[in-house]
């Protein structure tokens, strides 16, 4: 396995779920609203998966805010913020594919997907691009077609697409790019790697939405 330095955040910040905007569509409200109940706290049928589920890190490399599980051939990114220099997402790059993944703190009694869906659907349309909201094997999600340059230069799209799970007291979002994003037997490969994370909230206060940092354990170290 091998593992790639971290990197500060890009300018470009769609991804984000802090993008504050106004409300989507009629047509997206009501998706939503058929909906709401996948933005509820899960039972733990599958994962991603509480500390409280999986009190043992065998299999998974401990990367502070979450436990993370291993694939061969399997490489890392890490993602830090340019101000704090804190890392705020781990990028799994695996069968030509990628998986960002973020863990985010969300309030006791509800869950925080369903707004940061219209949140990221907002920005993903004001830059030119558009979504569709589907359900996929965690719940509602959404493909977006995002604007691009092809190697030609010319402008075309990027499919992604963004999943999340609301857990306790956190929130757990998957951003898959490449060839899975599109390719059924690949994005199987890569979500089943994130509905094997273990996710640590621990147990401080912290408002709602705020990132829960990841931090690479002596094992990640040694690798660098």
């Amino acid at each position: 396995m091998s593992w790639f330095k971290r990197r500060s955040r890009a300018k470009n910040e769609s991804a984000q779920p802090r993008d504050a905007a106004p409300a989507l569509s009629d047509e997206t409200q009501n998706s939503d609203k058929s909906a709401n109940e996948d933005s509820q706290p899960r039972s733990r049928k599958r994962g991603p998966w509480d500390v409280a589920d999986v009190p043992e890190r065998e299999g998974r490399i401990d990367l502070g805010a979450i436990w993370l599980p291993t694939r061969p051939g399997m490489e890392l990114r890490f993602e830090a913020d340019s101000k704090t220099k804190k890392i705020i997402s781990v990028t799994v790059r695996y069968l030509g594919s990628q998986l960002q993944i973020s863990a985010f703190a969300a309030p006791r009694s509800e869950g925080i997907w369903e707004e940061i869906r219209t949140d990221l659907g907002t920005s993903i349309t004001k830059q030119g691009g558009s979504i569709e909201q589907m359900r996929g094997p965690f719940g509602q999600e959404i493909l977006a077609r995002i604007p691009a340059r092809t190697k030609e230069g010319r402008t075309g799209h990027r499919a992604m697409r963004f999943f999340g799970v609301d857990g306790p007291r956190w929130f757990l979002r998957g951003v898959v790019s490449g060839k899975a994003a599109i390719d059924t037997a690949t994005a199987a490969e890569l979500e089943s790697i994130f509905a094997d994370v273990v996710v640590i909230r621990g147990s401080e206060a912290r408002a709602p939405r705020d990132l829960l940092e990841i931090v690479p354990g002596e094992s990640v170290r040694a690798q660098f």
